[in-house]
């Protein structure tokens, strides 16, 4: 009976370690909402405690001291702005004119301004703490961080007061008004010292020896005050903050800037997360929570500060645009030039490696609080130690991430325009330098190798052995040569026909199964856009012989036909003086390289004379000159007397077989004016 009574310690159950959590969780819960009235005692014995710290000092004098010390602080700051505010303002209207990185000199000198005043309330502070409050009594000591919080105050809102310039919109880095941008900061700045004072309250609780559970309702006390501040904040600068964060956005259409249009939906799930983390650390007595969640916070608005410097320092220049005399109505700017987005300059590519770095560092900061300090999921040493196995990777990554910053802005090409292809005819447009067509395939490569490099590099420090990778990729090459013979052929025909130069981007090309103008190409293939707009996509093994139209010159020969009677030295002085006027058209001077002159007499017909003609142009666009050649020619010979042969041909007839004799003839006057056309044409090509 009494072995039956027995326990079997193999069989009890485990408790569940959640559950168990969650019951603490509860009962401290509960413990905490009972200790409001608790809370609500020992804040009532404030002003007693301080009058019996005061060492014979009074409450009033304590007050009156610490009214008079805050005050004089911030009426010194106040004093430096108006003293400073001259300067400020031309400092202002600088960083206005200023594009790009040259306006950061004076976008610091006005913070240096801005420090000059929050030095003042340093010094105010800190000397009325060394003149009425260093006896080191618990008065003394309330007083010094009271003042020390209101330096930390006026510190904290120099960032907010760097983006929003209140009073400066010259200055003014985020994109709103001059109102919004007043009563954004006002509603910051009162959160800001909210928080600076529940801060300090709670800290007195503690010095005070509160029970726990009062202090952990003092703190769910202070932690719903700030959300429902800052929950108010939010719905009351909405309008102003998206817009504010929107322009953050590289494009407005973006998905980043449809987040930050619609930012308190995105950010309202965050807050309130944090608010009840910072509620669940009270409870259960974590009080590094509170620092893990002002450390979040901290960093989430400096990446915002950031990228706001980022973005100003980054936009597109405004266009010129030009006087117009008084009452003429003034255009925009064309529509084209509207609708072109500004390049990246390397400016922008500084500022991602320098925010990816910024953003790395505080990602190592915020984990390392959350993981260490609020969840204990590691302790210092275990941290330590997957911090230095993880640097080298995180190195490696944020180096590649440079080198392709650098490569993609260095070997970044604009494909030619659709519309430029189109007008160029079958001529081609401009030739691309041989660098602009190599630099794809360059990006492509250095892409791979930057790839590859970072990867083995991130498995070797995180202790896989790279050798069997390397040996199998050998392998899979070695396979792949073999199985895709057609790959490898177009691959090293690729090579061969780019480092022969045998044509660039841009170039109008004929390879025998297509023609276009070489719109840009891959590591197996050429794209080819015809003038018609077709694409004609070709792999580089199928090329075969390559005809280039777009190299050095283009010689345009073309026939006309004139009567018979045509008085050619006439006809020679107006075709030269023809070309002497085209080539001096500031439309057409940079393209001739011979002008239009007649060649002489190609062919002597029954009721014509066949004339040539004859220029030398880049060929850019060969056939629009010839165009404007032949209808200048057709509008002014008229004017001169000289005429245009037709293909009429009189035929008279005597006696019998007068019809067939008609008809032979018409016949062989339609033959030859074919063969007239054919040979026209020819001279033409």
């Amino acid at each position: 009976m009494a072995g039956g009574g027995a326990s079997d310690p193999a069989g009890a159950a485990t408790p569940d370690p959640l559950e168990a959590r969650v019951a603490q969780f509860v009962d401290r819960g509960s413990a905490a909402l009972a200790a409001f009235p608790e809370l609500g005692r020992r804040l009532a014995e404030f002003p007693k405690l301080i009058v019996q710290a005061g060492d014979g000092r009074g409450l009033s004098a304590f007050v009156l001291l610490l009214f008079i010390s805050a005050a004089l602080a911030l009426a010194v700051e106040r004093l430096v702005a108006v003293l400073f505010g001259g300067l400020r303002a031309r400092l202002g209207a600088r960083v206005a004119a200023t594009p790009g990185p040259a306006a950061l000199l004076p976008i610091g000198a006005i913070l240096a301004l801005d420090l000059v005043g929050v030095a003042a309330v340093w010094f105010v502070s800190y000397g009325a703490i060394g003149i009425w409050f260093s006896r080191g009594v618990g008065q003394d000591k309330l007083a010094a961080a009271v003042l020390a919080g209101i330096f930390a105050w006026r510190l904290y809102m120099l960032a907010f007061r760097f983006v929003l310039r209140p009073g400066l919109a010259s200055a003014r880095l985020a994109a709103m008004d001059d109102g919004e941008a007043a009563a954004l900061y006002r509603r910051i700045a009162l959160i800001v010292l909210l928080i600076v004072v529940l801060r300090i309250v709670i800290r007195l609780l503690i010095a005070t020896a509160t029970p726990a559970e009062a202090i952990a309702a003092g703190q769910i006390l202070v932690t719903c005050l700030v959300l429902s501040f800052v929950f108010w904040m939010a719905a009351r600068s909405r309008v102003a903050v998206g817009r504010w964060l929107a322009g953050l956005a590289t494009a407005q259409n973006s998905l980043a800037g449809r987040l930050g249009a619609h930012w308190l939906t995105v950010a309202a799930p965050p807050f309130l997360a944090l608010g009840l983390t910072q509620i669940y650390g009270a409870v259960v007595a974590r009080y590094t929570v509170p620092n893990a969640v002002l450390l979040t916070l901290n960093a989430l608005i400096a990446l915002i500060l950031f990228q706001t410097l980022a973005r100003y320092l980054t936009r597109p220049r405004p266009a010129a645009v030009p006087e117009f005399a008084e009452g003429e109505p003034a255009a925009g700017p064309p529509a084209d030039t509207a609708a072109k987005a500004a390049p990246r300059g390397f400016t922008d590519v500084v500022i991602r490696c320098i925010r990816t770095a910024i953003l790395l560092a505080i990602m190592v900061f915020v984990a390392q609080s959350w993981i260490v300090d609020v969840f204990a999921l590691v302790d210092e040493q275990g941290w330590r130690t997957l911090a230095r196995s993880s640097l080298a990777t995180a190195v490696t990554l944020f180096l590649a991430f440079v080198a392709w910053e650098l490569v993609d802005f260095f070997t970044r090409a604009t494909p030619a325009a659709a519309s430029d292809v189109a007008a160029a005819g079958e001529g081609g447009g401009g030739s691309g330098s041989r660098l602009a067509t190599m630099l794809p395939l360059l990006r492509v490569v250095l892409a791979i190798t930057i790839g590859v490099l970072a990867l083995l590099v991130v498995l070797s420090e995180m202790g896989v052995n790279i050798a069997p990778l390397l040996a199998g990729a050998s392998v899979f090459g070695l396979a792949l040569s073999f199985g895709s013979q057609a790959l490898v052929r177009d691959i090293v025909s690729g090579i061969f026909y780019l480092s022969d130069d045998a044509f660039r981007i841009g170039e109008y090309i004929d390879c025998g199964k297509a023609k276009g103008s070489v719109e840009g190409f891959t590591l197996r293939s050429i794209r080819l856009r015809h003038q018609n707009g077709q694409v004609h996509t070709i792999p580089f093994g199928q090329l075969g012989q390559i005809t280039n139209f777009s190299r050095d010159w283009a010689t345009v020969k073309f026939n006309l036909r004139f009567k018979r009677d045509t008085d050619l030295e006439k006809l020679r002085k107006t075709v030269k003086k023809i070309g002497d006027q085209m080539q001096a058209d500031p439309e057409f001077a940079n393209d001739f390289i011979a002008p239009l002159r007649m060649q002489g007499v190609a062919d002597i017909l029954d009721n014509a004379l066949l004339v040539r003609f004859k220029f030398t142009v880049k060929p850019i666009q060969p056939s629009y000159v010839q165009r404007v050649a032949v209808k200048t020619m057709v509008t002014t010979f008229p004017t001169v007397g000289i005429e245009f042969a037709d293909s009429m041909v009189a035929v008279q007839t005597m006696g019998a077989g007068g019809d067939q004799a008609a008809a032979a003839a018409a016949s062989s006057a339609q033959n030859r004016s074919r063969a007239e056309l054919a040979l026209s044409t020819e001279a033409g090509q």
